[in-house]
């Protein structure tokens, strides 16, 4: 398989001068007088793309130890009068837009490195494709490897590649699928995360849980649901769509269920062995511990609990520290500040729009080693955003 590199483009911003932070003042709030609060600032002028290619939904983001901003997004979210060069024959007379490959890799002053994805970069079994149908959630390790999964129709699957996009690996099968209780079949993963001892799942939206395997072999390891009991919660019915995701047809958020809701969005590992949870339908993360007894419950983590729509918890981030967790609400079109110590919400930034420092959809949060916020949109929104770390106040 040949990975697929935006190797002009690239060495035309590597040949120019560095683009300086075009900072712009946000909406935020300030909530609570018990400690400092991040402020941040909009980088308008990031990221940097070719002149010829548009971005889709971007369900898929993460920052690497060498700081650089990886995306994942969708080409299939783009209509034919968006990305017109993308069509055959080509709808468009001039030089924009063609979809963008589903992979970006972005420097820190938002010049594109790296470019690839589709299903030429993973294997068939059985004359089928293992390349998700609708990518969602993207991890990268501490080698620099990439993990994707997927929530489109028989996207049972999670996928792990090299940087430069060659296959390495893969757990679940597309098409297959067998509810909460399976060690070898997953239902729609949202999240990843590797720390080099075991990889989570979150198995997500057709199950309702968390999968542990073994890092070396992708063994089976262990799977758990709320408050780490058994995931006993109905599978989703039938496959995943978009318009489910505002739905009222479960009942509406419930902080104090004792099942996931029917999207389990995040698994993200923080400080001290802790693992973050977005139960995304239910208003809340859930916070659990690794010790060496097993996987510990510790507390619900509740957001905006009266919201509906697209609801409220979506991705979890840290500051470089450790002192702040910083959560991706969909619905309300915020990033919540809270102290790690008591998860205490302290403030929040952003509101609902399309403009700068505004979100359609927010969908992903991670954070580089200076304290920059990023964020992307899904739905109708289609953007990474990059938020400059500006001090405490």
């Amino acid at each position: 398989m040949m990975t697929r590199t935006l190797a002009a483009a690239a060495m035309a911003f590597a040949a120019a001068p560095v683009w300086a932070d075009t900072g712009v003042d946000i909406v935020s709030d300030r909530l609570s007088d018990t400690a400092p609060v991040p402020t941040f600032q909009v980088d308008t002028s990031w990221p940097h793309l070719p002149d010829d290619i548009i971005l889709g939904q971007v369900p898929g983001l993460a920052v690497d130890g060498e700081d650089t901003v990886w995306i994942l997004q969708r080409p299939n979210s783009l209509s034919g009068t968006e990305a017109g060069l993308s069509q055959d024959p080509p709808l468009s007379a001039v030089e924009c837009c063609r979809a963008a490959p589903h992979i970006l890799r972005f420097d820190q002053d938002g010049n594109l490195l790296t470019a690839w994805g589709g299903p030429d970069h993973a294997p068939e079994i059985e004359g089928e494709t293992q390349w998700p149908a609708n990518v969602h959630g993207l991890y990268v390790d501490d080698d620099g490897n990439v993990w994707i999964g997927g929530n489109g129709d028989g996207d049972h699957v999670v996928l792990n590649f090299t940087g430069e996009g060659e296959f390495i690996r893969q757990f679940g099968t597309r098409g297959e699928t067998g509810g909460n209780a399976s060690e070898s079949m997953l239902g729609n993963p949202a999240d990843i995360s590797d720390n080099g001892e075991s990889v989570l799942v979150a198995d997500g939206y057709i199950n309702k849980r968390i999968v542990q395997l073994g890092a070396e072999d992708l063994g089976f390891l262990h799977t758990w649901g709320a408050y780490a009991e058994a995931p006993d919660a109905e599978t989703r019915e039938g496959s995943f769509d978009q318009s489910q995701a505002t739905s009222t047809n479960d009942g509406g958020a419930d902080p104090a269920s004792r099942s996931f809701g029917d999207i389990v969005h995040c698994v993200v590992r923080g400080p001290e062995n802790t693992i973050y949870v977005c139960d995304r339908r239910n208003n809340r993360v859930q916070l659990f511990e690794e010790t060496e007894d097993g996987i510990e419950f510790v507390e619900d983590i509740v957001i905006a609990p009266e919201t509906g729509g697209t609801r409220t918890a979506s991705d979890v981030a840290f500051s470089p520290d450790g002192t702040y967790v910083y959560i991706a609400d969909m619905m309300n079109g915020k990033v919540w500040i809270l102290l790690r110590e008591t998860h205490e919400i302290l403030g929040s930034f952003g509101r609902v729009g399309r403009y700068p420092g505004q979100f359609i959809w927010l969908h992903s949060v991670d954070v580089d080693s200076q304290g920059n916020v990023y964020t992307t949109e899904v739905g109708t929104g289609r953007r990474v955003q990059r938020f400059i770390f500006q001090g405490l106040e």
